[in-house]
């Protein structure tokens, strides 16, 4: 396992971060548990999770995931200090959860003090705001003007983005939290948190997990190019489309127990005959290439320039075990040419 560093935050994690938005929906404690131990067997340090998980979000799997990892730590009390566990607080739009309220001063303790008890731990290291208030792009990427720029009250979001960054610097000064996180966000949102947070003396965002993969290349070169000079982390989520780029749902199919048998997530990974056909193409270059399509995507993204530590998720220790074996494989010259003219025969994202 190869590691780095996490951000400005001096902490160390593996290039692999274990994601685990399925405990709790298609994954046991069981399962979860195996899951733990194989990927801290392979050098695995860096666990992610949200306290809207299980997904697809609904109340009665809120708080599933991190109540999962909170179980397994009660059991394992001496790893907690060798583990960087992060978890992310819902934005608004979620009736379910704090009546679909935005992140405040109040809501944002609320969560904290919440995951705390289900992860059954005394601090969180990186702390994550899952998507800002003003709405992520990613949410509503199919519409082609989903965020009406010109009437977000740039004066107001800095306004309550302070006050979230004076908040968080009481929770880190209580030892709740170690380190503050973005995800979803874009280089303006970034921009407005570096900003403030050094104007006032405030925690710095260290971190921001966004969706990055062959499918959707979004972020680079403008926000992974800040990222880089900022010294920010970049995070990459969902590097599979939620499995699409595996093949494993071209010609219509939908495997027993598989993501898309859960109808939400459709509607976020789009079933087009665009991306179908993006995906049929990368299938056969990985196949050309002597690769499973997993591995030849994680792989890619772990070498690209500014990731820091790319998120995987499985429903199966055989997922899991493919997926990790893909941080040990060295892409040459010659392969990142390949996957190069993919994304250029195949604009993104998709």
């Amino acid at each position: 396992m190869q590691y780095s560093t996490l951000g400005s935050s001096g902490l160390t994690v593996s290039r692999v971060c274990l994601g685990t938005m399925t405990w709790g929906e298609q994954n046991t404690q069981a399962d979860a548990d195996a899951q733990l131990a194989m990927a801290l067997d392979a050098g695995v340090n860096f666990i992610d999770t949200a306290e809207m998980y299980a997904i697809p979000p609904r109340p009665e799997t809120y708080g599933a995931t991190e109540q999962i990892i909170g179980n397994w730590l009660s059991r394992n009390k001496e790893k907690r200090d060798k583990l960087v566990l992060a978890t992310k607080m819902a934005g608004n739009g979620l009736n379910h959860i704090r009546h679909g309220s935005d992140i405040c001063p109040k809501t944002l303790v609320q969560a904290v003090e919440a995951s705390l008890q289900r992860l059954n731990t005394d601090y969180i290291d990186l702390y994550q705001l899952h998507w800002p208030n003003r709405r992520s792009p990613h949410f509503g990427r199919h519409a082609v003007n989903h965020i009406p720029f010109s009437e977000v009250d740039a004066r107001q979001q800095q306004d309550d983005i302070l006050a979230i960054l004076q908040t968080l610097a009481n929770l880190v000064q209580q030892g709740k939290i170690r380190h503050c996180g973005l995800s979803n966000e874009t280089p303006w949102g970034i921009s407005q948190y570096l900003k403030l947070s050094e104007q006032h003396n405030l925690p710095r965002m260290v971190s921001i997990q966004n969706e990055f993969g062959p499918l959707h290349t979004k972020d680079w070169p403008y926000l992974i190019e800040q990222c880089q000079h900022e010294n920010v982390a970049y995070l990459p989520w969902s590097p599979l489309a939620g499995g699409a780029l595996t093949g494993k749902y071209l010609g219509g199919a939908r495997p027993e127990g598989s993501r898309w048998r859960l109808v939400q997530r459709n509607g976020l990974f789009r079933d087009t005959p665009q991306s179908n056909a993006a995906i049929a193409a990368f299938v056969d270059l990985a196949a050309q290439l002597q690769l499973s399509p997993a591995q030849l995507a994680l792989a890619w993204v772990n070498q690209v320039d500014g990731v820091t530590s790319t998120i995987i998720g499985a429903t199966s220790t055989q997922q899991l075990r493919e997926n990790l074996s893909a941080f040990a494989i060295a892409l040459n010259a010659e392969v990142k040419a390949e996957v190069s003219a993919f994304l250029q025969q195949y604009p993104q994202p998709f």
